[in-house]
């Protein structure tokens, strides 16, 4: 490493961004992922909120890093059923340091400072209160984030590459599934046995907080079901 310059969010050059091969296995993601490590080290996390996509970037991150720091935004009004997949990890990756990262008001302080049920007429300063701070917190001083990202999730998400500049947290997001697709995410967790939320059985393609998060049966747009009926797609932490 020595001799060359690590790239940064304020050194940021896309044409610096190392050419990973695409069309292999893990169509790039094993690569990335050990370029990520083998360059940031202990400067990297991964945000994690334990969808699909999560649950197989975890077992490739075990392969490369198996003490890696995963953090979950835990903002306290998840479903029940996310709470028990993240325990099923714990158990099949004793030695992945995994965080709960929980907002500075409890559920019911927040009740208390901005009225009940926040995410219904003010879902954008919700989800800033217990997704977008918490991360600006955990992300600080660090260089590097990894996310969960695809293409084909939404819209919003086809022109994610595999390192990015975040403008929102002044950091490198690196996006190591960005060429999967769906089908290939389940084909993974099926080849492997990898243990899932189950709300994915039931049409939750996009899984969030409990009271934000409906089933959607849309082939185009995997993030329908978030905050359906709101002008609002993202809960703010991938948006620059």
């Amino acid at each position: 490493m020595e001799g060359r310059t690590i790239l940064t969010y304020n050194n940021w050059v896309e044409a610096d961004v190392p050419k990973f091969e695409e069309e292999n296995e893990t169509k790039g993601a094993l690569d990335v992922l050990k370029w990520a490590y083998d360059t940031y080290k202990e400067d990297i996390v991964y945000a994690c909120s334990f969808g699909i996509e999560g649950i197989v970037l975890i077992d490739l991150i075990a392969q490369v890093n198996d003490s890696a720091r995963i953090v979950f935004l835990d903002t306290g009004l998840h479903f029940k059923e996310t709470y028990d997949v993240i325990e099923k990890v714990r158990t099949r990756y004793p030695s992945l340091r995994i965080e709960m990262k929980k907002p500075a008001l409890t559920v019911e302080e927040q009740k208390e400072q901005y009225g009940d049920e926040l995410w219904k007429h003010k879902p954008g300063r919700c989800c800033e209160m217990r997704k977008v701070i918490p991360l600006q917190e955990t992300l600080s001083g660090k260089t590097a984030w990894i996310s969960g990202l695809r293409k084909d999730q939404s819209p919003t998400r086809k022109y994610t590459k595999y390192v990015n500049r975040d403008y929102r947290f002044e950091s490198l997001k690196v996006c190591p599934l960005v060429h999967w697709t769906w089908d290939e995410i389940w084909e993974y967790v099926r080849k492997y046995d990898l243990a899932y939320n189950v709300l994915h059985d039931q049409n939750y393609p996009s899984i969030g907080c409990e009271m934000c998060t409906l089933p959607t049966t849309d082939p185009n747009d995997h993030r329908a079901g978030r905050w359906s009926g709101m002008d609002k797609t993202e809960c703010g932490l991938h948006r620059d």
